[in-house]
């Protein structure tokens, strides 16, 4: 197993509120008696390398190519689907409706409980305002207007899931539960989340609250947000269950034989919410691509991918990779269509139910908006013919 470690700096008494704050105390005690964390820092389920030795000089130059950057954003504004507050108000008519507010962040109405995860309002995602990645379309629901939450679940506390002025806005005007993994709760309570509204679990934990159960899953990635990255936070996906439905939420992470584990422990679900996004060949370890998300939709339903749904996620948001904006959607259906998966992909703000077979997205919407290679003009999505994809590896 393989962990990460960064030495300490001079600059950490300087550093901004949104770098959080280190665990310390009984947290601490608890991370140090945690079966995943050794040598002084957490590891992954399978060893992970988060950039191959030597692969940021080759990176650099595809990263800065202007014909390959134009092609990194949509060339036209992305459609947001107009929710209101009166559709989310309306009870799920399956007791299972979700809604993609873009990247990874998740509202999940199951059972009569709502959950929000990995939430990100912010134009940035970013521990400063003026620099770093910048939404790339608006935010489909303000965030007072989601609507009373139980829970907000958060995977990782990288800064496109975990969001300081999302979660103080949240903490404010909200009374949910925090559901973090080990370690994270610490960067909650730096931003003044009380301690009896966090709840930190580590892989294969799990609470009760609001009548479902929340259980932390292992993902292959990594953690941290300052200069000097303790590896003291856990990263992880989350496994929800309630009466009737149950759900996934990978997180971030690369693809890994953990999948068929969880789905043979937790599993099958309703829906599963993969991350499909913002890979490379120069980290092919911590981020899957679509061919692989498919790959562990698939396991996470006992091999079988034509069970539940599988919503596409991280992606389309935020410019955090080289490949083509529109690419993790296309690969992603190409991907369900050869393996038989019911793929969904709403606007950003519709919301679905999984169980309704006859009202599931299905709509290209971003072809119409993608930019295109040279000399090819955008088209409007039902007139486009699917793009090949190669198969490797605040609003308050």
């Amino acid at each position: 197993m393989t962990g990460f470690r960064l030495t300490s700096s001079p600059l950490d008494a300087l550093r901004p509120a949104a770098f959080g704050a280190d665990p310390s105390g009984e947290r601490m005690a608890r991370i140090l008696r945690s079966p995943h964390f050794a040598d002084g820092v957490f590891t992954n389920p399978v060893g992970a390398r988060r950039t191959p030795s030597g692969a940021m000089l080759k990176f650099l130059p595809t990263y800065f190519r202007a014909d390959e950057r134009a092609r990194r954003a949509p060339a036209g504004t992305i459609p947001v689907h107009p929710t209101t507050v009166a559709d989310l108000a309306v009870p799920a008519a399956t007791g299972l409706r979700l809604t993609w507010m873009g990247h990874s962040s998740v509202l999940a109405e199951i059972d009569g409980a709502r959950v929000l995860f990995d939430p990100v309002w912010s134009e940035r995602c970013s521990p400063f305002a003026f620099a770093g990645p910048k939404r790339l379309h608006r935010v489909p629901v303000p965030l007072r207007e989601t609507g009373p939450l139980d829970a907000v679940v958060i995977s990782h506390d990288h800064y496109d899931h975990l969001d300081m002025p999302t979660v103080r806005a949240l903490a404010r005007g909200t009374g949910a539960r925090f559901v973090v993994p080990l370690g994270v709760g610490a960067h909650l309570e730096h931003w003044g989340v009380p301690a009896d509204r966090i709840t930190e679990l580590d892989w294969h934990e799990s609470a009760r609250l609001a009548g479902l159960t929340f259980t932390a899953t292992p993902a292959r990635h990594f953690c941290g947000r300052a200069l000097r990255n303790t590896q003291h936070t856990l990263w992880a996906s989350w496994v929800v269950a309630g009466a009737e439905h149950r759900i996934f939420h990978s997180g971030d992470t690369g693809y890994f034989p953990g999948f068929q584990d969880i789905g043979a422990q937790y599993g099958p679900f309703d829906a599963t919410m993969v991350q499909v996004g913002a890979y490379s060949e120069f980290w092919p370890d911590i981020h899957m691509t679509p061919e692989e998300g498919l790959q562990a939709h698939a396991d996470l339903q006992g091999g079988d991918a034509s069970r539940g749904v599988m919503l596409p996620i991280h992606w389309g948001t935020f410019n955090l990779a080289p490949h083509p904006w529109e690419e993790p959607a296309e690969g992603s259906v190409a991907a369900g269509r050869r393996r038989g998966a019911r793929v969904v992909t709403p606007r950003p703000g519709r919301p679905f139910e999984p169980a309704d077979g006859a009202g599931l997205p299905a709509d290209p919407w971003w072809r119409a908006v993608a930019a295109r290679p040279a000399g090819q003009p955008a088209v409007p999505a039902e007139q486009a013919e699917p793009a090949g994809v190669p198969e490797v590896s605040l609003r308050a």
